[in-house]
């Protein structure tokens, strides 16, 4: 059969009453199974180790959904050996034939879309509308990527000479670590497992502690599609415990990592060692974070970026590495849009993300809890709080959505990831001025402007220092395909996910020159 041309999934419309009760039927469902043990999967062979992650509800921290396996030093290196013994054959599948398992895969998540849901919504605390996103978009990139490999797998064009036959292709790296996030806990994760596996390489995947759950569903979804044994290998664990000899172990030859400045630079300096017996330089992939900044100058449509901020800001609770947590606003229209942010902020539910008429739900455990309410206190001290700033007194881990005005340019809420729901509002005389404050932060990942004039638009094009940069839209929302995503300086290596590019980054180019 014909593979069809790339579409993204299409996302549910839940105020169609046969998808609500649809997906009330999935929570229900889901929540029968809490409680469930979850084993380490090394080489097509099951594991349960007597130390567990406890996966509990961020919306109720009493409530566990589940109990995952951990993994030891000693498991990582078992898990290393079960890859590279599998990639010995692995590799040797053409491109076309470890795409049809991504299809396959594809077509299993699609088919347990509602249940993938659910349990977003009990582990991450996602509320419906975000919970079934990121199951499109994990279908989105199983799709995407194995289109990619078949395209990758074609002749690479090149100018032989005369007398020879000249050809090159692309060969997998071998065996990696994947090291995704727990606020994308199924697309990110799925995003970067399957680019590695369709390139050919076998990986150790490690979810994030606070989401592991949705790695081990992963696992039984390319499990179900047939994905031989030792291809991937699940370990979840400590990032104390195993972290570090994951990424510094000789054998590791690549690690793809997606999370906070701090680790992912660690990872890069601990990467860039050579251990005993390495015979590469390892290749890193890192996509770190960003504080991103919506612009917005006197001649733009009020109403459309205050909705555009707001959603940005406060969509899954602000836990977006896309996140807007910077109104960058000309004085002219500065108050009155602040005007209309705090209104439709105030119109904005928040509760049990189960509950279908929340669009906010917790943020992620008691950590990140601390450290936004710490920066919330900071603010309250040095700038003007204007909406929110409180923890809600009810079970879980729920913080009012909260904006700051009159935050001064250079101070530490404007130029430090929160990475919750406080959004701080910054003056500027004028659109100059506003792409300078834009541009003064260390990161470089999402942006947006909101202006009418086609000079400051080619302006902001040229000069806003951005890995995506949207215009009179959101700087929320990347859809694969459409808006190839990574960021600049400290945002990472802008790897651009779901991009024509980003399979390479497991690939490595060989070229063979026969003369005749």
């Amino acid at each position: 059969m014909a593979i069809q041309p790339y579409r993204s999934e299409p996302l549910t419309d839940f105020h169609q009453p046969e998808n609500q009760a649809r997906m009330q039927e999935a929570l229900a469902w889901v929540r029968s199974q809490f409680g469930q043990e979850y084993p380490l999967v090394i080489g097509g062979v099951r594991h349960t180790t007597p130390d567990v992650i406890v996966s509990t509800n961020p919306a109720n921290p009493d409530e566990i959904v589940g109990r995952v396996s951990k993994a030891t030093r000693e498991h990582i290196d078992q898990a290393l050996e079960a890859a590279w013994n599998a990639f010995a054959e692995w590799k040797r599948l053409t491109g076309e034939e470890r795409a049809r398992y991504l299809f396959k895969a594809a077509a299993i998540m699609r088919r347990r879309k509602w249940e993938l849901a659910a349990w977003e919504v009990f582990e991450a605390g996602k509320p419906w509308a975000e919970a079934d996103a990121d199951v499109a978009e994990a279908i989105d990139f199983l799709e995407y990527y194995g289109r990619q490999m078949i395209r990758l797998s074609g002749p690479i064009p090149l100018t032989p000479l005369s007398g020879e036959e000249d050809e090159a292709f692309y060969v997998p790296l071998g065996v990696g670590a994947i090291i995704p996030p727990w606020n994308f806990p199924l697309a990110i994760l799925t995003g970067m497992s399957a680019a590695a596996i369709v390139a050919g390489n076998p990986i150790l995947l490690k979810p994030a502690s606070p989401t592991p759950i949705m790695g081990a569903k992963f696992t039984e979804i390319m499990e179900e599609a047939g994905l031989p044994p030792g291809v991937l290998n699940f370990v979840p664990g400590d990032g104390g415990v195993i972290g570090d000899h994951l990424v510094t172990h000789p054998l590791t030859r690549f690690v793809s990592f997606t999370g906070s400045r701090e680790v992912g630079l660690r990872i890069n300096r601990l990467a860039a060692e050579v251990g005993p017996g390495q015979r590469w330089i390892k290749r890193v992939v890192a996509e770190m974070g960003g504080k991103d900044a919506i612009i917005v100058d006197e001649t733009a449509d009020l109403e459309a970026a205050a909705e555009g901020i707001v959603v940005s800001a406060f969509g899954f609770q602000g836990q977006k590495c896309s996140a807007c947590s910077r109104a960058i606003v000309v004085e002219s229209v500065y108050d009155e849009l602040l005007e209309k942010v705090v209104e439709k902020t105030r119109a904005l539910t928040i509760g049990q993300p189960e509950a279908p008429e929340n669009w906010l739900g917790p943020v992620i455990d008691a950590k990140a809890e601390k450290k936004i309410l710490s920066y919330i206190d900071w603010g309250k001290e040095h700038a003007r709080l204007v909406y929110g700033g409180e923890k809600l007194s009810r079970p879980g881990h729920f913080i009012q959505p909260t904006i700051f005005s009159d935050v001064a340019p250079g101070s530490k809420i404007e130029q430090e990831e929160i990475f919750g729901p406080v959004l701080s509002f910054i003056r500027a005389k004028d659109f100059d001025q506003a792409l300078a404050i834009a541009n003064d932060t260390e990161y470089g990942l999402t942006g947006s402007v909101y202006s009418r004039r086609r000079d400051r638009i080619e302006r902001a094009r040229a000069e806003f220092e951005v890995g995506n940069l949207y215009i009179n839209r959101k700087c929320t929302g990347a859809v694969v395909g459409a808006h190839p995503f990574g960021g600049f300086n400290m945002s990472g290596t802008d790897s651009k996910t779901g991009s024509p590019d980003y399979l390479l980054l497991f690939l490595q180019m060989k070229a063979v020159g026969e003369r005749l």
